[in-house]
């Protein structure tokens, strides 16, 4: 049975926000996956982008400034088995929230990273984002930006997330297929969404966009996927390589796809073999009466280690 991700309560975003396009590429691929809607969980921080789990018929929470990435990781961990949306600006993921954007790299949890950049912080009235380059103006700032740019691809590569890709809120076919294949990848993915702010960021529009992205899949020779550890060090190199393009041509797609590393709830599973089986979230917490039955020694420390 096809089931409808979209809520269809008012859509609160400046008419042209490229997140309008993003939200339909995302129910496009829960529908097309056909997944249950009691299985997917949308996290999101603040921001634009922050209202997107409104707009969506799953379960969500809207969180705090930069905390997203945590919480989400919280709601996988309770249990493994569901699909995790994290969703966020790039001033909430890599401003205040970038410590827990690497970690997340290193644990590689198992959520979605979906990350609406646009080079401003939108919903504050278009101050500098972390991705919006040196010395480059929009018109709400009063002088060209002071701060470097963080270069979002090359932070997840080298963090670790073993789904890496780069897309364009107007190729929607494409980030459709990206969000499927993220939501399907066995560990951590991470999806830069690059996208226009219409109304606090005049230089990079939609037609700048439209003038320098070019799809990496067109290119016959390239291929994201690491089967084997050989695999590693040329493709990863080439990837972060690829990364580094920036100006006149714009590369989106898949840069990495890693199979090689287990997802750290398999790690878990390694430790506690009942965790996947019996995750906190599906266990009995109380009684009859209200009284709590949670044995936390019982259920998750080994009893053959001393």
């Amino acid at each position: 049975m096809a089931h409808n991700f979209r809520n269809d309560i008012t859509i609160d975003w400046c008419p042209g926000c490229g997140d309008f396009a993003i939200l339909t590429a995302l129910t496009n691929a829960l529908g097309e996956l056909n997944l249950d809607p009691t299985e997917v969980v949308a996290i999101s921080g603040i921001g634009c982008s922050g209202k997107t789990p409104h707009y969506l018929n799953i379960a969500g929470a809207h969180t705090l400034h930069g905390r997203a990435i945590p919480y989400a990781v919280g709601v996988k961990l309770s249990n493994p088995k569901l699909k995790v949306l994290t969703i966020g600006g790039d001033g909430d993921l890599l401003g205040i929230g970038a410590g827990h954007f690497v970690a997340e790299g290193r644990r590689n949890s198992g959520i979605v990273v979906i990350m609406f950049d646009n080079g401003v912080y939108g919903l504050t009235k278009g101050q500098a984002a972390p991705t919006l380059p040196f010395g480059e103006k929009t018109k709400s700032l009063a002088r060209p930006n002071i701060m470097g740019k963080i270069n979002p691809v090359g932070l997840a590569l080298t963090s670790g997330y073993t789904f890496v890709a780069r897309a364009f809120s107007s190729e929607i076919r494409q980030l459709t297929e990206i969000i499927k294949k993220a939501l399907n990848h066995n560990g951590s993915a991470f999806i830069d969404v690059l996208q226009p702010c219409p109304t606090y960021n005049d230089v990079n529009t939609l037609d700048w966009y439209r003038k320098r992205v070019y799809k990496l899949e067109n290119d016959k020779s390239w291929d994201p996927v690491i089967n084997s550890d050989d695999e590693l060090e040329a493709k990863f190199i080439r990837s972060y390589e690829k990364s580094m393009e920036w100006g006149d041509k714009i590369p989106i797609g898949i840069f990495l796809e890693n199979r090689t590393i287990p997802s750290y709830p398999e790690r878990l599973k390694d430790i506690v073999p009942q965790y996947f089986e019996n995750p906190p979230a599906l266990q009995e917490v109380s009684d009859a009466d209200g009284y709590t039955i949670v044995d936390p020694i019982a259920t998750f420390v080994d009893k053959n280690i001393e």
